[in-house]
C-alpha cells in the first residue's frame, strides 16, 4: 500500500483515540517482560543513598574507623568481639546489643577485655584498665549514659586519663548527633585527646566521623588527611574518598578509592564507590567495569547490581539494565530504590504498564516515597487513566516540606502536571484540531512550567476538576483494529525507530517511536493535501496550512507521548519573558562531569573555538597573535583552553563564542546561531556549555527565513503534484531540509525540537515521493549536525546521505 493511501494518522480525531494507539504498546511490552522473567533517577538519587549510608543511624552499629586502626571496622571491633556477641548487619536493627544487661556478666567480660588490653589507650595499671573496660563494655551494650557516668567518675580522680576522655567522647557521639549538645561534647573530648596524644590516627578519624554528618566536610577531610599522614590504611583512604564523593569532587575521590584498593584489593564497597566516581563523571563504560569487579568480589551485592543497571540505563542499553535490576530484585524483592529506578527506566522506555507495577510495589513498601508517587500519577495520566493519575498527584501535593526542608523536584513539578492533566481530561473527547494549549493555558503558567520554577503564580485560576461524564481511555487490543489501522501502526513503529539516536545516553523509547512515527504519517498526509490545494483544520479554523501548522502536528504527538514534559512554543510565551530571552541550555562539561551524549562533537566545537580565538586576537591583539597561535597548536581538548584565556584580560575568567547561520533569503547576511561558553576556576574545574538564546528579534529573523522557504516549498510542491520530474523532486527535497535547518538553529520549542523537526523532515520528504530508508548513524545527533553545519547546503548533504535519499 502506498503511504498516501493509508488510513488517516490522526487528523481531526479526538485525543482519546490517539491515547489508545499509544496504549497498545503496553500489552506488547508486558508480554516481553514476562518472557524475560522479570528507572531514571536523577543521578543525585545514588548520591543521597551513599550519604545516608555514610551517616548511618543515630546510635547504630559502629562504623569504619570508629575505634582504632588496629581494631576491626564494621560492627566487629575486636575489643568487643566475644563469642556471645551478635552483630548482625543484615538484621532488623542496625546492630543488636552484644550482651544483655547482666552486671556479673559485664564484669566478667570487662575483666577479659582488660587483661588483653583490647580497648583504646590502655594503661599500665590493671585496676584502671578494668574500670575502663567496664565503661567500654557499657558502650557496646548501648548504655551510653551509664558509660559516660563511669568515665566521668574516673576523670574526677585522674583528669587527663586519655582512654576515659576518648571513651566519653565516643559515648557522646553514639548517643546521637541529632542533639547538637552531644555533638559538641563529643568533638570537645576528641579534641582534648588529640592535644594530649597527637600521633594517633584513630582519634582524627573518629573526629572526622563526628564532623561529617554535621556538614563540616572540609574539617573532616583535614582530619582524615592527618590520619593518613600518620598511618595510611585502606579504610582511611576509603573513608576520605567517600567524603570527597559527597562533596562532588569525583576525581579526587577516585584517587582515594584507588589507593584504598591498592592496599586491600578485596573491598567490594570501595570498588562500588570507585565505579560511582566514574558514573558521576559520565564515564559509564569505566563505571560498568568497576561495578562488575565489585560483583566478582561479592556476588550478592545488591547495590552493585542496582548501580550496574542504572549505568546501563544511562548508556541506553535497556536489555542489560533490565537484567541487572532483575538480579538485584532476585536478591531482595523489596529493595525500594531498585524498584524505583527500574520503574523510571521502564517509563522512559515507553513500557508504562510494567513501570506502574514497579511504582505500586515501591509504594506498598514506602507509602511516602514522593518519586514513586509522582511517577505513579504520571504513568496513569500517560495511559489515559486520569482519575487514578490525579489522585496520586494530589498525594504528592499534600506532602508539604517541613520548615527549613528543601522541596523535592517532584513536589515542585506536581502542580503543573495536575493542572495539565485536568486540562487534557477536559478536552479528551474534543478533536485535536479544535484546541491549542499554547493559546489556552495562561502565559505565566507556561513560562513557569517551561523554566521549572516553583508554582507561585499570582491570580492563577485552576483548571476545572474532573467531570464525571468524561470517562477514562479504555485499552483496546491491537487485534481489534481493522487491517488498515494495524498497518498504519506498524509503519509508524518502523518510522519512529529510524529516529532513534545510536549514541550513549539515549534510551530507546517505544512510545516516542510510535508517536513520532504517527506524526510523520500525518505530516505526510497534510503536506500532500496542501500541495493539492486542500485546506486543513488547525486550532479551530479551516485554512491553507502554514509551516507552523506542519510542525504543530508533530508537537501534538510529542505532547501526548509524555505529558511530563512541557513542549511549548517559546514565541507564545508572555512578552515580558520573551523580551528577557529564553535559553535552551546544554552543559557539555560541568566541573568533572562530562555529558557523553555530545562527546562526538567536542572536537568539532573545539576547532571552531580555536578559529574564533585567532580571529579575535588578530583584531584585538595582533602583537600577541603568534604566541596565541603557538599555544593553540598544543590544545587538544577543551580543558587545554584555560591557559589561553589568560592571554587577554577580557577573557581571563572565561569567554563566549557565537556561531553564525548564513541567510538564504538575504545573501551575505548572518544570524546568531548558538552560544558556546567556557569558564574555569582556580583549581581547573571547567564549565563548557552551549545555548540558544530565544529573543523576539532573533525569532522574527528566523521566522522570515522559514516563511520564505515554506512559500517556495509550497509552490514547488504544487508543481511536483503535476509533474514527476527528478529535478522538481530534488528541489523540493532541498527546500524541506533547508527549512528544517533553520528550525533546528532557532530551537523554538521548550522541549522536543529535535525529534519534532526530524519527523517533519521524514513526513514532508515522503509527501514528495522520496523513500526514506536510512537510520541516523551511530554517534550522530541531527540537531547538533544542523547547529554545527556551515550552512543549509552542508546540512542537506549530510541528511541526504543518512536517509539514503537518491
Amino acid at each position: 500500500t502506498r503511504p498516501g493511501k493509508m488510513a488517516p494518522a490522526g487528523g481531526g480525531g479526538a485525543v482519546r483515540r490517539l491515547w489508545v494507539l499509544l496504549a497498545l504498546l503496553a500489552l506488547a511490552w508486558a508480554r516481553a517482560a514476562l518472557a524475560l522473567t522479570e528507572q531514571y533517577p536523577a543521578l543525585s538519587l545514588l548520591k543521597q543513598e551513599l550519604h545516608r549510608q555514610h551517616q548511618g543511624p543515630a546510635g547504630g552499629c559502629a562504623s569504619a574507623g570508629e575505634w582504632a586502626e588496629q581494631y576491626s571496622a564494621e560492627c566487629d571491633s575486636s575489643f568487643l568481639h566475644f563469642q556471645e556477641s551478635d552483630c548482625d548487619i543484615g538484621g532488623s536493627s542496625p546492630c543488636e546489643s552484644m550482651l544483655s544487661f547482666n552486671t556479673e556478666k559485664i564484669l566478667s567480660q570487662a575483666k577479659l577485655l582488660a587483661e588483653q588490653k583490647r580497648f583504646p589507650f590502655a594503661t599500665d595499671n590493671d585496676n584502671t584498665n578494668e574500670e575502663l573496660a567496664i565503661a567500654y563494655v557499657l558502650i557496646g551494650n548501648g548504655l551510653y549514659d551509664e558509660a559516660i557516668r563511669h568515665f566521668s567518675t574516673m576523670l574526677q580522680e585522674e583528669p587527663e586519663l586519655v582512654s576515659a576522655i576518648y571513651g566519653r567522647g565516643i559515648a557522646y557521639g553514639k548517643k546521637g548527633l541529632h542533639d547538637m549538645k552531644n555533638a559538641e561534647l563529643a568533638l570537645f573530648e576528641l579534641s582534648r585527646v588529640i592535644s594530649l596524644e597527637p600521633d594517633h590516627p584513630e582519634v582524627f578519624e573518629q573526629r572526622a566521623e563526628i564532623l561529617s554528618p554535621l556538614g563540616r566536610i572540609s574539617e573532616a577531610l583535614s582530619d582524615l588527611t592527618k590520619a593518613i599522614q600518620l598511618q595510611p590504611s585502606a579504610r582511611l583512604y576509603r573513608h576520605r574518598g567517600t567524603l570527597y564523593f559527597i562533596s562532588e569532587d569525583y576525581a579526587t575521590a577516585h584517587e582515594d578509592f584507588q589507593h584504598s584498593l591498592e592496599l586491600n584489593k578485596n573491598q567490594p564497597i570501595a570498588m562500588l564507590y570507585k565505579g560511582l566516581t566514574f558514573f558521576h563523571r559520565g564515564l559509564l563504560k569505566e563505571a560498568i567495569e568497576s561495578f562488575k569487579e565489585a560483583l566478582k568480589q561479592k556476588a550478592d551485592f545488591i547495590d552493585a547490581y542496582k548501580s550496574l543497571g542504572q549505568a546501563y540505563r544511562e548508556l541506553g542499553n535497556f536489555d542489560a539494565a533490565t537484567e541487572s535490576f532483575q538480579k538485584a530484585l532476585l536478591l531482595n524483592q523489596n529493595h525500594v530504590q531498585t524498584l524505583q529506578l527500574k520503574g523510571m527506566m521502564l517509563y522512559h522506555h515507553g513500557s508504562l504498564d510494567e513501570a506502574l507495577k514497579n511504582f505500586k510495589r515501591c509504594l506498598q513498601l514506602e507509602p511516602y516515597n514522593e518519586v514513586c508517587q509522582y511517577m505513579k500519577g504520571l504513568s496513569h495520566v500517560a495511559m489515559g487513566q486520569f482519575y487514578e493519575g490525579i489522585k496520586a498527584q494530589t498525594k504528592v501535593m499534600l506532602n508539604d516540606p517541613l520548615p527549613g526542608q528543601k522541596a523535592s523536584p517532584e513536589y515542585l513539578k506536581v502542580k503543573y502536571l495536575r493542572e495539565y492533566s485536568r486540562y487534557l481530561h477536559a478536552h479528551l473527547d474534543t478533536p485535536l484540531t479544535e484546541y491549542n494549549i499554547d493559546i489556552d493555558l495562561p502565559g505565566n503558567f507556561k513560562d513557569h512550567w517551561a523554566k521549572n520554577l516553583p508554582f507561585l503564580i499570582e491570580n492563577y485560576e485552576e483548571q476545572p476538576g474532573l467531570q464525571p461524564h468524561i470517562k477514562d481511555v479504555l485499552f483496546q487490543n491491537f487485534e481489534s483494529y481493522k487491517p488498515d489501522v494495524q498497518e498504519l501502526v506498524c509503519v509508524a513503529d518502523h518510522l519512529g525507530s529510524m529516529m532513534q539516536y545510536e549514541t550513549p545516553g539515549f534510551l530507546p523509547n517505544k512510545r516516542i517511536h510510535r508517536a513520532m512515527g504517527l506524526a510523520t504519517l500525518e505530516v505526510m498526509q497534510a503536506v500532500q493535501r496542501t500541495w493539492a490545494n486542500s485546506k486543513v483544520r488547525m486550532n479551530g479554523k479551516t485554512r491553507l496550512m502554514q509551516w507552523r501548522d506542519m510542525f504543530d502536528i508533530a508537537v501534538k504527538w510529542r505532547r501526548i507521548a509524555d505529558p511530563d514534559q512541557p513542549v511549548l512554543w517559546l514565541d507564545q510565551m508572555p512578552a515580558r519573558s520573551l523580551s528577557r530571552g529564553f535559553n535552551n541550555h546544554i552543559n557539555l562539561i560541568r566541573g568533572q562531569v562530562i555529558n557523553m551524549r555530545y562527546l562526538e562533537y567536542f572536537e568539532k566545537i573545539l576547532h571552531f573555538i580555536k578559529d574564533r580565538i585567532l580571529v579575535y586576537h588578530g583584531a584585538n591583539n595582533p602583537k600577541g597573535l603568534l604566541e596565541v597561535r603557538e599555544a593553540l597548536e598544543k590544545v587538544h581538548k577543551v580543558e587545554d583552553l584555560l591557559p589561553i584565556m589568560k592571554f587577554n584580560s577580557k577573557t581571563r575568567d572565561g569567554f563566549t563564542v557565537n556561531t553564525k547561520v548564513p541567510s538564504l533569503k538575504d545573501q551575505g547576511k548572518e544570524y546568531d546561531g548558538f552560544t558556546i561558553t567556557i569558564t574555569g576556576d582556580k583549581v581547573g574545574n571547567i564549565l563548557f556549555s552551549v545555548e540558544t538564546q530565544t529573543t523576539e528579534e532573533r525569532t522574527q529573523l528566523y521566522h522570515a527565513e522559514i516563511d520564505a522557504l515554506y512559500k517556495d516549498l509550497t509552490a514547488k510542491g504544487k508543481i511536483l503534484i503535476l509533474s514527476a520530474e527528478l529535478g522538481e523532486v530534488d528541489a523540493v527535497c532541498n527546500l524541506i531540509l533547508s527549512l528544517v535547518y533553520y528550525f533546528y538553529n532557532l530551537m523554538p520549542l521548550s522541549r522536543g525540537s529535535s525529534v519534532i523537526a526530524y519527523s517533519v523532515i521524514m513526513g514532508a520528504l515522503m509527501a514528495s515521493g522520496k523513500e526514506v530508508s536510512g537510520k541516523i548513524p551511530k554517534g550522530k545527533l541531527v540537531d547538533f549536525e544542523a547547529m554545527t553545519a556551515p550552512g543549509s547546503e552542508a546540512f542537506s548533504k549530510i541528511a541526504r546521505s543518512w536517509m539514503n535519499l537518491k
